[in-house]
């Protein structure tokens, strides 16, 4: 990010626009707005292409996952697959472009409905779920 910031005023409907495009408790006003504008093009100093490490980060740091794995939902019911790769920022990468840094929000994306994605997706290389790949991360990091 640079090191000057430009403060703006919106209004309520602007505002509560770039809200509903946020992803809740990750983004910032201005994530939203260079998401938007830039189509994630433009870079920010110390973060080599433009954005934060996502929340697979550590799962790929504690060696659990590398990028390019792929992630995978069935939906047995629709008889459906949802597929989408990990990025090797920790990012999860959809068929269609898109990238989310954590896991729920990209999946709901694909399913239309708010879901629990690290307790849906499967890790297809180990072929477990995110939840127990993000756990024993987690453990690792406390050894």
């Amino acid at each position: 990010m640079s090191d000057s910031m430009r403060d703006i005023q919106v209004d309520d409907e602007v505002f509560a626009y770039l809200q509903s495009r946020s992803v809740p408790l990750v983004d910032t006003p201005n994530d939203v707005l260079r998401r938007l504008l830039l189509k994630d093009g433009a870079r920010s100093a110390g973060e080599p292409d433009g954005r934060r490490p996502g929340s697979l980060m550590s799962i790929i740091e504690a060696g659990l996952a590398a990028p390019g794995d792929k992630l995978r939902y069935h939906q047995s019911r629709l008889k459906r697959t949802h597929e989408a790769l990990i990025s090797s920022d920790g990012w999860v990468e959809l068929p269609d472009g898109r990238a989310f840094p954590q896991p729920s929000p990209a999946l709901k994306a694909q399913i239309q409905t708010e879901v629990n994605a690290w307790r849906c997706y499967v890790h297809v290389p180990s072929g477990r779920l995110l939840q127990e790949l993000r756990l024993e991360a987690a453990s690792a990091l406390q050894e």
